[in-house]
């Protein structure tokens, strides 16, 4: 009895769940629409409504006019000046124009200063005379060359200096020579200082001239 019972419910149900599935799909017309992920939307820009300038009114002729105000337009009474040469002003001579009160001058410039004068060093004089011989103050001795020496080579160089005002030795000249000993002679004598020789009171610069012996004894 429960075997047909149960065979006959399964069959009822069955037959229930069937009815309804094939009732909702034939009275399903259309499917929904699956749903989208990007829609497209269409936006018309409206362009603002610029109202027309408006018309610029003219200036009315009975308008009146202010006799105070600046000239916007150069007048046509107008006419540049041109300055009238004179023949007092000198010839090359640079015009500048001065405005005064009333006229416009013409004002010559003055002259450039002249250049300066190179001042000449005092030209050096020989000791003699009034010219007394300036005294030495710092000695070196020559150093007596080997070769010459060895060569037993040995006399006296004669040797023209010329003294700066100071008393230093500006410059030597050899007089007579001595071939192996004259750079020994010259070397010394440019070391030497003297003391500075007055003319009237003022430092000259003067030549003198030196004997350099050297002696193997």
């Amino acid at each position: 009895m429960r075997t047909r019972t149960f065979l006959f419910s399964l069959v009822v149900h069955a037959l229930l769940v069937g009815g309804f599935m094939v009732t909702r799909i034939m009275a399903a017309t259309e499917l929904p629409d699956s749903p989208r992920a990007i829609t497209f939307m269409i936006v018309r820009p409206e362009l603002p409504t610029v109202p027309a300038p408006r018309a610029r009114a003219e200036p009315s002729p009975a308008t009146a006019i202010n006799r105070d105000a600046a000239p916007v337009e150069e007048p046509e009474f107008l006419r540049p000046e041109l300055l009238d040469r004179t023949d007092d002003t000198p010839p090359g001579a640079e015009i500048v124009l001065g405005v005064g009160a009333d006229d416009i001058g013409a004002i010559p410039l003055p002259p450039p200063p002249p250049p300066a004068r190179r001042v000449e060093p005092p030209a050096p004089v020989r000791v003699g005379g009034i010219i007394r011989q300036p005294q030495k103050t710092h000695h070196v001795a020559p150093l007596y060359p080997e070769i010459a020496r060895s060569a037993r080579v040995s006399g006296v160089v004669i040797l023209e200096a010329l003294l700066a005002e100071d008393g230093a030795v500006r410059d030597v000249r050899v007089l007579r020579s001595v071939p192996l000993l004259d750079a020994a002679a010259v070397a010394a004598v440019r070391e030497w200082r003297f003391t500075p020789t007055l003319l009237n009171g003022t430092p000259v610069p003067v030549v003198m001239t030196v004997t350099v012996a050297f002696n193997l004894n």
